[in-house]
């Protein structure tokens, strides 16, 4: 069993790499109205440095994720924050639109770090920990996401804008070595064969998907690219599930997804992800409006930033009542609450609009439901799967909220083009606009409610505490490569797992994850 010496110091340096990648993704928002102008391209060629991160990480996270649980958390966490470096380092070179776009594309493939960093926790953290240890981890892509807004509007306005991706890739460096220094490697592998026939139908489905979603409003959405790549993704998608149930070793085990707890987790991360996502795109653009629209409030990007900043500290402050809630009343109940907390502020959005103080107030009360429900859905995850498969598990998650950002931003992209005010060339969007995308994102938090009131209840406190540090006994541990396949060595842990007295065979255990917000629709 792994003795963690420090795990004050491991917490809190898994908590800074997942805040780095937060940092990466909101280092080019203050760039976006002048990427054309900077890289020397079209307005449209010049949101690929937007959309090929979210392609890159909806593709990245997975494979790492199972990755992980084959050679090693530690070790595919440090080659995340490696490829985060090198993809910041590109970035920072670049003048034109094509190395900015394959740096922007690597920085993407380092989005697996937070599930990979929940991992960790669950392998090598004691039981009394992990709850407030998996919240605050969840909580750290909003709180990074949130504060490196007006840090990077800072730089971008007082410095070269390179400045701003060499200052994430020297925080990255800076993760890297911490990692080194102070992480432990996870001795849980499952072992086996990578399934690399089931990571590329994946990729390729998800590619074809996120594609059309993310450029349809562009291309029109009848078009005959858009609409192939939809085609595409339906044909693709179910044949990779065919493959996966059918694999001996699959890169997403499709029978454990489908059990109630993490298909409900899962459907509920999709909703929520395209709720928590509307605050992002409704704020920024209200602020920035010009005053004379009437409803404008002429804020610049780092007033934008000032302005959602505290959204991001209210996360944080919620990551260990998010812990307590989960371990007294089970992580359903703290999902459910989160979810009706982000309905509430989205409502108080649909009538507070005209000042700063009241979006100051709608984004904390949104931040406070998002850092109660981003430490639960973990927790819901690890509770249901093995833990030789916690990195799969998580990062599968990651990619259902990522799926709903995208579908978020997609729609209010439409709603806020389709209501438009004339004040000016081009048209802005209306105030109607700005309160039917708060209404619908108030529905849509109601729906994640509905959902996770599905979910199973939770069992007598104490049970799932009381599993030692480390999971169920029987599970491939090493510190060399994992030599078995998987399921031999799951086959093995449960022959040996029901020769255990019957008390301790009821034990299980539990934890939390993540969330991302990136603006990139929002100065489109």
């Amino acid at each position: 069993m792994p003795s963690v010496r420090k795990p004050r110091a491991v917490v809190a340096v898994l908590a800074f790499a997942g805040i780095v990648v937060a940092l990466m993704q909101t280092a080019v928002i203050p760039l976006i109205p002048q990427l054309p102008r900077l890289l020397h391209a079209t307005p449209t060629d010049a949101t690929w440095a937007i959309t090929v991160t979210l392609l890159a990480g909806a593709v990245a996270t997975p494979v790492v994720g199972r990755l992980g649980d084959m050679y090693g958390k530690r070790r595919m966490l440090l080659i995340s924050l490696a490829l985060l470096v090198i993809g910041s380092a590109v970035c920072g070179l670049s003048d034109t639109l094509a190395p900015m776009v394959a740096g922007r594309a690597l920085q993407g493939a380092a989005s697996g770090v937070i599930a990979l960093g929940i991992s960790i926790m669950r392998d090598e953290l004691p039981a009394d920990r992990l709850g407030s240890a998996t919240a605050l981890m969840s909580a750290s892509l909003g709180v990074g996401g949130a504060l490196g807004l007006p840090a990077a509007a800072l730089l971008a306005e007082r410095t070269d804008w390179h400045m701003l991706f060499w200052t994430s890739a020297a925080f990255g460096a800076v993760a890297a070595v911490l990692v080194l220094a102070l992480v432990p490697e996870s001795e849980v592998r499952s072992g086996g064969r990578f399934d690399v026939a089931g990571a590329a139908g994946l990729s390729a489905g998800l590619t074809c998907l996120l594609i059309a979603v993310s450029k349809g409003a562009d291309w029109g959405w009848g078009s005959p690219v858009t609409v192939g790549l939809f085609c595409a993704s339906a044909v693709v998608l179910p044949a990779w599930g065919r493959w996966e149930l059918r694999a001996r070793e699959p890169l997403v085990d499709l029978r454990t997804t489908a059990g109630r707890q993490v298909l409900l987790t899962d459907l509920a991360s999709v909703v929520f992800g395209f709720a928590m996502f509307a605050m992002s795109l409704v704020l920024p653009q209200l602020l920035q409006l010009p005053a004379s629209t009437g409803y404008g409030l002429g804020a610049t990007m780092l007033d934008v930033g000032l302005v959602l900043a505290p959204s991001g500290l209210v996360m944080m402050a919620m990551a260990p009542v998010s812990a307590r809630l989960s371990r007294a009343r089970g992580p359903k109940v703290t999902l459910m609450a989160g979810a009706l907390v982000v309905a509430a502020g989205y409502a108080l959005g649909v009538v507070l609009m005209s000042a700063v103080w009241q979006l100051v107030l709608v984004s904390s009360v949104i931040g406070a439901g998002i850092g109660l429900a981003y430490g639960a859905m973990p927790a819901l995850i690890m509770s249901a799967v093995p833990i030789a498969e916690t990195a799969a598990a998580n990062s599968l998650n990651t990619l259902s909220r990522a799926i709903g950002t995208s579908i978020s931003s997609a729609v209010a992209g439409v709603v806020l083009a389709r209501l438009t005010v004339g004040s000016g060339t081009p048209a802005v969007p209306s105030p109607a606009g700005f309160r039917l995308v708060m209404a619908i994102g108030c529905g849509a938090s109601l729906l994640a409610f509905a959902i996770a009131a599905f979910l199973p209840a939770h069992r007598r406190p104490g049970r799932q505490d009381a599993l030692p540090r480390g999971g169920l006994p029987g599970v491939q541990r090493s510190r060399g490569r994992g030599r078995g396949p998987g399921r031999q060595t799951r086959s093995a842990a449960i022959s040996r797992y029901w020769k255990l007295p019957l008390l301790y065979a009821s034990r299980k255990a539990s934890s939390i994850p993540v969330a991302r917000c990136v603006l990139a629709r929002s100065s489109q």
